[in-house]
């Protein structure tokens, strides 16, 4: 840049730095209404044209503060001078808010006046640029299109037909056997043998057990029977009606031999009483099922003695308790749906009432604003009264500013003064105390050095019997200490022998219990076996 450009760029800098507050307040006010899609990185940019507009338009001059708005975006130049050069906001809200930062009698004369004067010439800027806006044709450069081209290849040969390959015809299998579908011969014979054995193993068995004492008891009529039924199935007769007879000759007397032998297996339990070996726990578990089968028995007895009967009436009675519940219910669930109904309508009317309160409410609150904005303009109007008398105060203030000041200097060069004499007291105060402090250290080192050359004695003596001195309330002599352990080693061996032998006897009254269990349940189980063999 040139030094004309260069004083004119650090100029706009230094004006837009020192009257940033007032141009905040257009440019953000500019972003609240109409440059709501404006992007926030162009602030400084209308920041920048604000302040020419403001400051530098008389000396710029139109022409000049034309090419830098043209040579900007015509879009938003146009959006933005538009909102700051209209009448209306200059003569309101941003007269009014600049009046909050200077006097108003300023603010009117050097910036709001000016503006004014230089809107209409600056309003057919505007309209040129909306012009331009609406003549606006934008046209799209066309680039020049590639045209491909073909590459000079070489053409291939014709690859050559081959000769198709004969395919090779498989010969026809042979068909499968139908002997893959049944099953083998010799399967079959040996099922036979094996079925032929079976019966031969099982006459042998019967015989066998016909004739176990033979020799040494005689025949009954039971043996008889399993002779003649053995001798028929051996021999393989044919008279039907004759192995009938005895078969069922036979089934009577086995259905009797086998509950005779289940009296007898039942007797010979409860006689006998075979040892079972049982643990703990299946020994405590069979005590608590015989002893909850006992109470379940007693109380059956209670109850029956107590003269329970047919529980049909109870039923009954059940049954008219239930249908009375659910009557109530129901009746209970009208009533609510009542209470529902009465408690819309409720509602209903409630919001009409809240409804009207609220427009009776909105009609106070706009009398009330209006009484409001009233007292604002009479307070305004106040306001700016006494702002015009403290402006003549001031300018009456600076008149005797020059005397003011010469006594202001006069005051705080004797402050300066009393303060230095203060400083330096309170400087010989703490030199004095610092050499008292080194005075009393120093005596303190030469008792010390003074302490440490005498003689110490190196052997003491040690008694058992004394305590440390330390002045604590637990101190004991090393004797009582050594007495004191041996009798918590005696107490905690006769805790330990005294634990034993309560372990010792409630071993022995677990065992004891356990035994009584087995008592017991051999009890049951003889009676149980007994009143089985009675049924």
């Amino acid at each position: 840049l040139n030094v004309t450009e260069e004083k004119f760029v650090l100029d706009t800098l230094a004006g837009c730095i020192e009257y940033k507050s007032l141009l905040d307040v257009v440019v953000n006010a500019f972003f609240v209404r109409d440059g709501r899609y404006c992007l926030l990185s162009e602030r400084y940019l209308y920041a920048v044209i604000c302040y020419l507009a403001t400051f530098q338009l008389e000396e710029l001059g139109l022409q000049q503060f034309s090419r830098i708005v043209k040579s900007l975006d015509t879009a938003k130049m146009q959006k933005f001078l538009r909102f700051f050069f209209n009448a209306l906001y200059l003569n309101t809200w941003i007269k009014d808010e600049w009046s909050q930062l200077y006097d108003s009698l300023y603010v009117k004369e050097n910036w709001i006046d000016p503006l004014l004067r230089w809107q209409p010439k600056v309003q057919q800027l505007i309209e040129q640029l909306t012009d331009k806006l609406s003549n606006h044709t934008t046209t799209v450069k066309t680039s020049k299109v590639t045209q491909p081209k073909e590459f000079n290849l070489t053409v291939p040969k014709p690859r050559a037909i081959p000769i198709p390959v004969p395919i090779p015809v498989l010969e026809k299998p042979p068909p499968v056997p139908p002997s893959t579908y049944k099953p083998p011969r010799e399967k079959k014979q040996l099922e036979e043998i094996k079925m032929k054995n079976h019966q031969k193993a099982q006459a042998l068995l019967l015989k066998a057990n016909a004739n176990q004492f033979r020799c040494a008891a005689m025949k009954t009529e039971k043996e008889e029977v399993c002779l003649l039924l053995q001798e028929t199935v051996l021999t393989g007769r044919d008279d039907v009606p004759f192995f009938l007879q005895y078969l069922e000759v036979f089934c009577e007397l086995a259905l009797r031999q086998y509950f005779e032998e289940l009296q007898s297996s039942h007797r010979t339990y409860s006689n006998d009483n075979i040892p079972v070996k049982l643990n703990a726990a299946a020994i405590l578990r069979d005590s608590a099922l015989y002893q909850r089968k006992m109470e379940q028995e007693l109380k059956r007895i209670e109850n029956l003695l107590q003269g329970a009967g047919d529980p049909s009436e109870f039923l009954e009675w059940q049954k008219q308790m239930r249908g009375k519940d659910l009557e109530e219910q129901l009746a209970e669930i009208e009533c609510r749906r009542l209470q529902g109904k009465l408690s819309h309508e409720e509602a209903v009317l409630a919001r009409q009432n809240v409804i009207q309160e609220n427009k009776k409410k909105a009609d106070l609150m706009r009398e009330e604003k209006a009484e409001l904005m009233h007292q604002y303009a009479e307070k305004r109007l106040q306001e700016q009264k006494e702002m015009r008398e403290l402006v003549e105060q001031v300018v009456e203030g600076h008149k005797n500013a020059k005397q003011a000041k010469i006594k202001l200097q006069k005051y705080k060069q004797q402050i300066v003064q009393e303060v230095c004499e203060e400083n330096r007291e309170l400087l010989r105060q703490a030199l004095e105390e610092e050499e008292e402090k080194l005075r009393k250290r120093y005596e303190l080192i030469q008792q010390i050095r003074a302490i440490e050359s005498l003689p110490s004695l190196r052997h003491k003596c040690v008694d058992l019997t004394e305590t440390g001195g330390h002045g604590l309330i637990c101190e004991m002599s090393i004797m009582e200490l050594r007495e004191r352990l041996a009798l918590l080693r005696e107490a905690q061996k006769a805790a330990e022998e005294e634990k034993r032998d309560q372990i010792i006897h409630e071993k022995q009254a677990k065992e004891q219990l356990l035994l009584d269990k087995l008592d017991q349940i051999s009890l049951f189980r003889a009676e149980l076996g007994r009143a089985a063999a009675l049924k």
